[in-house]
């Protein structure tokens, strides 16, 4: 080698060592290398064989991880993998550096045309369940059935909880965010990011609190944590203000898949009053509204999550289940469920 060549390095091998990502019992997690980097996707092993597929998809600063207790009660319904969108959970940064949704949605259809699994049951939360429409809108091919808990779509007036959240995306915000936190322990920053997303934060169990801050801790240690999620922020932001043809709301119009859409009460970063505009937007929708949740109802309430997805696939013909009770009802919003 000459003194002007330089060792080729990968992407993962450039980057520190850190602890492991945790893999719940029942789970495994591994890597997936695709044209423009690798995604981390993790999965349960399928209950039984021919079961539809599934796919997950979290929000900003989220993983795949936010989905565990939804696909362990879809276990045996769906064939669920999870996520890590470029940059997040177990996943590298995407070696364009692009975190627009474009690119996160970019991202999950390259996973999505690679695996064959198609069409699969799409699921979305916040930034991910506006990945979600715009992946259905440009490859309704791929997809069988879309469920948005809090979907990230653009207000007209946003709530005033979730101006920080944006503000992330604005050059130079977030690198002052870090030197006034400096002094934080991860405890205290999970804490605030618990009671911001959960209607009710004294749901999360001492388990999942201590799970949450080892994550974080972790999370931390990565050179491109900020740059990860500062520039995702800006990217839904810079999705809020496109119109026309590339337009969330435009998008939500095309999708042709039946559309559960799921809304908490407690919302402090997607209105709540949103709800009815998605329920118009999206043409076969149903509407699930639960006045105690927050914005991850997924976690919240895994169990009536999981049962609403069950009766959209009971009305549509595609199992026949028991719909369990729980918070919460289901509002007709389009064919299908309720009156």
């Amino acid at each position: 080698m000459s003194s002007t060549e330089l060792p080729s390095v990968t992407v993962a091998s450039a980057l520190p060592k850190v602890a492991p990502v945790r893999v719940a019992e029942g789970e495994r997690l591994g890597p997936v290398v695709l044209p423009g980097g690798t995604l981390s996707i993790r999965s349960r092993p399928s209950a039984r064989e021919g079961l539809p597929p599934a796919l997950y998809v979290h929000g900003l600063g989220g993983s795949s991880q936010n989905w565990s207790s939804l696909m362990e009660r879809l276990d045996g319904v769906v064939d669920g993998e999870a996520v890590d969108l470029p940059g997040f959970g177990d996943s590298p940064p995407p070696d364009d550096g692009d975190y627009s949704v474009t690119g996160h949605a970019r991202a999950v259809i390259r996973y999505l045309d690679a695996a064959g699994r198609g069409p699969v049951h799409l699921f979305g939360n916040s930034l991910g369940g506006a990945v979600a429409t715009r992946v259905s809108a440009v490859r309704p091919d791929l997809v069988r059935t879309l469920t948005l808990v809090s979907p990230a779509l653009p207000e007209l007036r946003v709530q005033r909880t979730a101006v920080p959240t944006g503000l992330l995306g604005v050059p130079g915000v977030a690198a002052l965010f870090t030197r006034m936190t400096r002094e934080w322990t991860a405890e205290q920053r999970v804490r605030g990011v618990m009671a911001l997303c959960y209607g009710d934060p004294a749901r999360v169990t001492p388990e999942a609190f201590g799970h949450a801050v080892e994550e974080l801790e972790r999370r931390l240690r990565l050179p491109y944590f900020w740059d990860a999620m500062t520039r995702s922020a800006r990217g839904l932001v810079n999705a809020y203000t496109l119109g026309g043809q590339h337009g969330l709301w435009r998008q939500a119009e095309r999708v042709l898949a039946p559309t559960l859409l799921i809304y908490g009460g407690r919302d402090q970063l997607v209105g709540y009053r949103m709800a009815q505009k998605a329920a118009r937007s999206f043409r076969d929708s149903r509407l699930l509204s639960l006045p105690d949740a927050g914005h991850v109802a997924m976690m919240e309430y895994p169990e009536t999550v999981a049962a609403a997805f069950r009766e959209l696939l009971a009305d549509l013909g595609e199992s026949r289940v028991s719909i369990d009770g729980g918070p919460g009802g289901l509002d007709a919003a389009g064919p299908g469920m309720g009156s």
